[in-house]
């Protein structure tokens, strides 16, 4: 089925997980005030941080009073920018993702920050067989740190969660095979759909190495999002015959909804590698992406030169792409929250998201898109050009990136 577009025959969405550009308007309900991602990278690294491709879209641009270090606001930008308000009750990636998409979460997702009560580790041991230990907030690479060995010798689980709406679980890939930990995995997921408890992720995280100083997290993790409890812009979209492909762990927080093609990343210039790919096909259609080393590798283990240095790679693999867009492509690049790798804790902060939009053709670059009311007016936006009604959540900004 060939279906009709407006202006953007293909259009590339990237999330840039954790990007966040600055404290939300609600930052102090969930005790982030001052939290500023992109600010305090570009602070840390005293001008040095050299993003010239975003900064030529227009990246300092969304706050010229207060730019970027390394990042000059365009006399001339290319792109148009503005920044995009998280409205969801959470601050975690399905929160952000979902919105993006049309579907701001407006309920109150469980979180605990005393551990998983009794009657789910008690579940979790009977269907494993295995013993649970830990039950708490964690970072996940101090986690494996302090109980990987003892996991690596007896076969338990290990058990944690952090301050979003997610249950995780650790374990030695030689110790539990990665197929078992995902059934495990499946399983944990149908005891958090509620009524009694809902929560966003269930997370498998994997890991390899010899002992506590070597050990290290895996590719081979995989999230396992709450269905989607309405339908999102990808579901309008694929039922209106629209292509919708997936890059990275967007196939997961949407539960594989609406999806018509997925890649699996690795790391995040393996989805760039993706991104190419992705570029090199004949398609009508939406290619969303998720770039998660931001924050699983670098924001929520408080490393700015790591995140720092994460977005120039990315930067540079972001000009063969702009390079290789046909004239009716249509890039946008923003962040489903904020992790400020100088913040306090290691969970993530609630910030503002960037919203950079980029296509050849553009006939007007060079204009703010403003601050906008919500997340969902990408989405909207995306809806707009392929002339598929949605759901009424957000407002469309295509207009002003023709």
């Amino acid at each position: 089925m060939t279906h009709n577009y407006r202006r953007y025959k293909r259009v590339f969405a990237i999330a840039l997980d954790s990007i966040g550009i600055g404290e939300a308007p609600d930052a102090a309900k969930f005790d982030d005030e001052g939290a500023d991602t992109l600010g305090h990278i570009g602070e840390f690294f005293n001008g040095e941080l050299h993003l010239p491709n975003l900064g030529k879209l227009g990246l300092s641009n969304i706050r010229p009073s207060n730019p970027i270090q390394g990042v000059p606001v365009a006399e001339h930008a290319v792109g148009c920018f503005g920044k995009m308000t998280i409205t969801s009750h959470g601050n975690d990636s399905l929160d952000g993702h979902w919105e993006m998409m049309c579907l701001p979460v407006r309920f109150e997702m469980a979180t605990f920050p005393n551990g998983f009560p009794r009657w789910i580790v008690d579940k979790l041991e009977a269907f494993s067989g295995r013993k649970v230990i830990v039950n708490k907030p964690y970072s996940g690479t101090e986690v494996i740190h302090d109980y990987g060995e003892h996991q690596m010798s007896t076969g338990d689980l290990i058990l944690y969660t952090s301050g979003d709406s997610v249950l995780q679980i650790a374990a030695h890939e030689d110790v539990i095979p990665v197929e078992e930990l995902y059934r495990i995995c499946e399983y944990a997921r149908t005891l958090i759909n509620g009524p009694e408890v809902m929560m966003g992720r269930v997370i498998a995280r994997p890991y390899v190495g010899p002992d506590k100083d070597h050990f290290t997290r895996t590719a081979n993790r995989h999230d396992y999002g709450l269905e989607p409890t309405e339908k999102t812009a990808l579901d309008f979209l694929h039922e209106a015959g629209v292509d919708v492909l997936a890059i990275g762990k967007t196939n997961d927080i949407f539960s594989g909804h609406g999806i018509d093609r997925g890649w699996r990343n690795k790391s995040n210039m393996d989805g760039m590698d993706h991104v190419d790919e992705a570029m090199g096909l004949d398609f009508i259609g939406l290619c969303f992406v998720n770039l998660v080393d931001f924050d699983a590798m670098y924001g929520h283990r408080r490393n700015a030169q790591g995140d720092g240095d994460a977005l120039m790679a990315f930067d540079e693999r972001l000009g063969r792409v702009m390079g290789a867009m046909h004239d009716d492509d249509l890039l946008l690049i923003t962040a489903d929250h904020g992790n400020d790798p100088t913040y306090k804790g290691t969970d993530h902060t609630r910030e503002y998201v960037p919203i950079l939009a980029y296509s050849p053709s553009m006939a007007n670059p060079g204009q703010s898109l403003g601050t906008r009311d919500t997340a969902s007016d990408m989405g909207a936006t995306i809806l707009d050009n392929f002339d598929v009604e949605g759901n009424g959540n957000g407002v469309s900004f295509l207009n002003s990136i023709v």
